[in-house]
């Protein structure tokens, strides 16, 4: 199997590491909007790099994996869908609502494969939420709690392309509540703090912000995210039923402190960012997308499925700014969910 992967910045180049070690996979051609990154990253890997996308196209592959600029993706998509491919893209799909549903419609009348990169639901954590939830070990669950927070802010000049906090790292929270509980979201109440450092003012963003979402079943759900927690990247979730609770990702690099007598001490390492707390996670959706090319498994994560964490994003966002409660039926694009 050869693979093109478009887009060879951080996650590109662990995409990239992760495939070209993968015993089903051939070879990769590897392109980038700045050639020389490409180049060098196919020099250390063994691999062949592309002057551009279309030289993919031309030279062939079998699938691809786009990692570049949010605004490229939907119509990276919408191409690869119109000549047969099958694709792995990081979220989001689009920053817009019609971006979106352009490049699913595309997807869906090609016949194609679209898997999203939301990392979460191969993290073992977050796996096992999942199972307890289903297993019916909490009972009737009332309570989910989430929060991602950054240990320090994105430059500045990546906040104007990012879509804001709701659509760049809560959406994130938006798809893993819907995975491990099973259940839609239908209404929302967002805030958000612009406090900080004035680039966040100036991008018409805030550095901090929370959610709160009431599922289809009455379960309630707090969501929280920062840019700003110096203490370390620290990404958890909370689900308390009738019968018990539990948490992912507490663990001994978890970036909190007690202020108990005989509470656990602080983390002597803590979480530094997304790629360390979630390498394994990376590594086991690509090893999924090519057992899904391959028709070895069923898609784990559609384009609806990023559509639909989209939709929540938006309210949210709608939330913040007009300060009251959202429905998600005053936003465009949805879909009946597939979660058994």
């Amino acid at each position: 199997m050869r693979i093109g992967v478009i887009g060879t910045g951080r996650i590109g180049t662990i995409h990239a590491h992760t495939l070209s070690r993968h015993r089903d996979v051939g070879s990769l051609i590897l392109t980038d909007a700045d050639p020389a990154r490409a180049q060098a990253l196919a020099h250390r890997l063994g691999e062949t790099a592309a002057p551009g996308v279309d030289e993919i196209y031309t030279w062939g592959v079998d699938a691809l994996v786009i990692t570049t600029a949010t605004s490229a993706h939907a119509e990276l998509i919408g191409r690869a869908a119109r000549s047969g491919l099958p694709v792995f893209c990081e979220k989001p799909i689009a920053l817009d609502l019609a971006g979106t549903l352009q490049a699913v419609s595309e997807v869906e009348a090609a016949g194609t494969v679209l898997q999203m990169g939301f990392q979460r639901r191969f993290d073992p954590g977050y796996t096992g939420a999942r199972e307890a939830v289903r297993s019916g070990r909490l009972g009737r669950l009332h309570t989910v709690r989430a929060m991602s927070s950054d240990p320090e802010p994105p430059p500045a000049g990546y906040l104007p392309q990012s879509g804001g906090l709701y659509r760049d790292t809560l959406i994130h929270d938006f798809d893993v509540v819907r995975w491990v509980t099973g259940r839609e979201i239908v209404d929302v109440y967002a805030a958000g703090s612009d406090a900080g450092p004035a680039m966040f003012r100036e991008a018409d963003d805030v550095d901090t912000g929370a959610a709160l979402l009431t599922l289809d079943d009455g379960t309630l759900a707090v969501l929280t995210a920062t840019r700003m927690n110096g203490a370390g990247y620290d990404v958890r979730m909370e689900l308390a039923g009738e019968r018990d609770q539990i948490v992912v990702g507490l663990d001994d690099r978890t970036p909190i402190a007690s202020t108990e007598p005989t509470g656990p001490p602080a983390a002597d390492k803590p979480w530094t960012g997304f790629l360390e707390r979630f390498g394994p996670a990376y590594e086991a959706e690509l090893n999924g997308f090519v057992e899904v090319v391959r028709g070895e498994r069923a898609n784990p994560c559609d384009g609806r499925e990023a559509l639909q964490a989209l939709r929540v994003a938006e309210a949210c966002e709608l939330s913040r700014r007009e300060r009251r409660p959202v429905r998600l039926m005053e936003i465009a694009g949805g879909a009946v969910s597939a979660y058994g």
